[in-house]
């Protein structure tokens, strides 16, 4: 369950656009960028957090982000992922924009004095990304 005192549970009585899981599959997308797909270059951010590491974190750029987030949504829901989005009120790349700056905006996540919430826009179309791209991949021999 999620902690009443915590910055996001405000935001989502703020904001209703968008639910808490497309909040977390945004964090969850951030990890797969940075951890998995090696995406960012070390960078200070601005400002820094009460409870921020000491040292500089992998910069993700919006685009790089947006990219993250189709290739893990793939991974997660298939064919099914363009719905799974939209059920959380996700329908196009700017919603992802909307979502980081939203959560840049409560001291969840940062930037660098170069990030802009338009970096995220129409960065690809969904229909397209998710549906006319999808491929089904064969089973991994073991």
């Amino acid at each position: 369950m999620l902690d009443p005192s915590h910055p996001i549970v405000e935001l989502l009585k703020q904001d209703t656009r968008y639910t808490f899981d497309a909040y977390v599959f945004v964090f969850e997308s951030l990890s797969y960028a940075q951890n998995i797909l090696g995406m960012g270059d070390e960078a200070d951010s601005d400002p820094p957090t009460a409870d921020s590491a000491e040292s500089p974190e992998r910069h993700v750029t919006g685009q790089q982000l947006c990219e993250a987030i189709r290739l893990f949504a793939l991974e997660q829901y298939g064919y099914m992922a363009k719905d799974v989005l939209a059920s959380w009120g996700i329908h196009r790349t700017g919603d992802f924009g909307e979502i980081v700056f939203n959560l840049i905006r409560i001291g969840q996540m940062r930037k660098t004095s170069e990030d802009r919430r338009e970096d995220f826009d129409d960065v690809y179309d969904f229909e397209t990304a998710f549906r006319h791209e999808f491929k089904i991949a064969p089973p991994k021999e073991s």
